[in-house]
C-alpha cells in the first residue's frame, strides 16, 4: 500500500543522533511542516536541528493528495461568522501567501508543480455555494460560481479559485532537504523542560517546535480533547478522465479529484479513525460505474488531524509553555497549512510578530460542539473492556479489517497487527 509519491521520489538519508547536543531551536517531527520549519530557519541562519522518529516524510505527508490551495471546502462564510472579517482575512491571506511561497520555491525544482484551478462543488446545495462566494467578496477575494464541471455526475454548481497548485510532495521535500540539520531514526520519548530525551542522546534547546502531526504531550494544551483523527482513501486510475483541475465535494463524505501525469486520483471513503467507512471499495465501485475502462495503478490511505473549528492550531503550545510551539490540526489541507505553520512558527521562535498568528492561536476557545463528540468518544472507549488498549491514554482499540490494523477511536493512534505503532499520538508499541 505504498503511495504514488513514495514510488516516484528518491529518499535522502540522514544520520541518527549519536550523542548529547545543544541547539537554539529543536524541531520534533519530520513531516512537511517540520521540514519547512527547518528549511526556513536554515535560510535565516538560525541554529536548529530536526529530530524525526523514522524517516523524513514517512508519516502522513507521503499519503497526501498534494493539492496546494487556500480553498479548504466552504470555510470562509463560516470563518466570518465565527471569527469576524479580520481573522477570516488572516486565514485567507496566510494560505494565499503559503501558495505563493511554494510557487517561488518550486521554480527550478523537478517536483511536477502545476498551476491549476480549484473547485469546491456541491451535488445538491447551490445556496451554500452562493453564500461562500458572497463571503469571499467581503474578503476582497475573487471567486466564481461555476456550473459545468468535468465530472461524471451532475452537480448544483461549484466555487472556483483560480491559479491554485498541485505537485509531487516527496520530490519537493527531497530537493530542499540536502544540507539541512536533520536526524532520522531519532525518536523523542519525552521532554524534560526544554531537553528532549531520545534512545541515543539528549537534545537541549532554547525553543522547541512540535510538528508530530498529533502532539504527543498530554499535560499541556488539551489536544486529546481538541483533536480527533480522520481516515480517507485514494485510488489512482490509468485510462480515466483528465479533469485538468482540482475538485472536492463540500460534503464530508464526498470525493476529491485531481490528475497526476496520466493518472486520475480519486479520494474519499472517509471515516473517523476507529470507525467504519467506505474505504477503497467505495472508490472502486464508483470507478467501475463511471470509468469502466480504467485500471487501478495505486491505492493508499491517509490520516488527518481535525480541529474543533476547522482552523489549525499553530503557535505557542499552551498559555503556560514558554519556548514550546506546535503545529497541528490541518483538517485535510496539510500542504498549504504546513507552509503557513512554518512561516508563523519561524517568526515566533525568532521573536518576531506574525500577521497570521492570532486566528491560528492554540489558546483560543475550545467551547465548540465537536468538543462534546470528542469527549464522548473518549469516555465510551475508555470504559469498553478489551485486552487491546492504546498506550497513549488507554482507550480500547478497534480492529480495522480493511487495512488490517488496530486503530484508536479516541485519538487516532494506529498499530500493525503485531502491535508496532504506525500513527501517533502513541509513541510506543503495544505490549503483549
Amino acid at each position: 500500500m505504498n503511495s504514488l509519491w513514495e514510488q516516484t521520489a528518491k529518499h535522502t538519508d540522514f544520520p541518527k543522533l549519536a550523542s548529547n547536543i545543544k541547539t537554539d531551536v529543536l524541531i520534533i517531527g519530520g513531516g512537511m511542516a517540520g521540514v519547512l520549519c527547518a528549511y526556513m530557519l536554515h535560510q535565516a541562519d538560525v541554529d536548529y536541528v530536526l529530530a524525526e522518529a523514522k524517516t523524513v516524510c514517512n508519516g502522513v505527508t507521503k499519503n497526501t493528495t498534494a493539492k496546494i490551495t487556500s480553498q479548504h471546502g466552504l470555510v470562509y462564510d463560516k470563518l466570518i461568522q465565527r471569527f469576524g472579517l479580520e481573522k477570516a482575512g488572516q486565514y485567507l491571506n496566510a494560505n494565499e501567501t503559503a501558495l505563493q511561497k511554494y510557487r517561488e520555491l518550486c521554480q527550478g525544482i523537478d517536483c511536477d508543480f502545476e498551476t491549476k484551478d480549484a473547485y469546491v462543488y456541491s451535488i445538491h446545495d447551490r445556496k451554500k455555494l452562493e453564500k461562500e462566494v458572497a463571503a469571499l467578496k467581503k474578503l476582497n477575494f475573487s471567486a466564481e460560481l461555476k456550473e459545468n464541471l468535468p465530472l461524471p455526475f451532475p452537480v448544483a454548481g461549484a466555487v472556483r479559485f483560480k491559479n491554485q497548485a498541485q505537485f509531487n510532495p516527496l520530490k519537493f521535500v527531497f530537493a530542499i532537504t540536502p544540507g539541512l540539520h536533520i536526524y532520522e531514526q531519532t525518536n523523542v520519548r519525552e521532554l524534560e523542560g526544554l531537553t528532549a530525551i531520545t534512545d541515543t542522546g539528549t537534545i537541549t534547546a532554547k525553543k522547541i517546535i512540535i510538528t508530530t502531526h498529533f502532539p504527543f504531550l498530554n499535560k499541556h494544551g488539551c489536544y486529546f480533547l481538541k483533536l480527533y483523527q480522520h481516515r480517507s482513501y485514494v485510488i489512482a486510475l490509468e485510462n480515466a478522465a483528465n479533469v485538468n483541475c482540482m475538485l472536492v465535494d463540500e460534503a464530508e463524505k464526498g470525493m476529491s479529484f485531481r490528475n497526476y501525469n496520466n493518472l486520475l486520483l480519486i479520494g474519499g471513503g472517509d471515516h473517523r479513525t476507529g470507525k467504519n467507512g467506505g474505504g477503497w471499495q467505495e472508490l472502486r465501485n464508483f470507478a467501475l460505474r463511471c470509468y469502466p475502462e480504467a485500471t487501478e495503478k495505486y491505492h493508499w490511505a491517509t490520516q488527518d488531524c481535525m480541529s474543533l473549528d476547522k482552523v489549525p492550531y499553530i503557535g505557542q503550545y499552551s498559555a503556560n509553555t514558554d519556548g514550546l510551539y506546535v503545529a497541528t490540526g490541518f483538517n485535510k489541507w496539510g500542504m498549504s497549512s504546513s507552509m503557513a505553520a512554518a512561516m508563523i512558527l519561524c517568526d515566533l521562535v525568532q521573536e518576531r510578530s506574525s500577521a497570521y498568528s492570532e486566528v491560528f492561536s492554540p489558546s483560543r476557545s475550545i467551547l465548540k460542539p465537536q468538543l462534546a463528540v470528542n469527549a464522548f468518544e473518549s469516555a465510551v472507549n475508555l470504559l469498553i473492556p478489551t485486552a487491546r488498549r492504546c498506550p497513549h491514554l488507554g482507550c480500547a482499540l478497534k480492529w480495522n479489517c480493511v487495512e488490517h490494523t488496530w486503530d484508536c477511536p479516541c485519538h487516532g493512534s494506529r498499530f500493525t497487527q503485531d502491535g508496532r505503532v504506525i500513527d501517533n499520538p502513541a509513541t510506543g508499541n503495544l505490549k503483549n
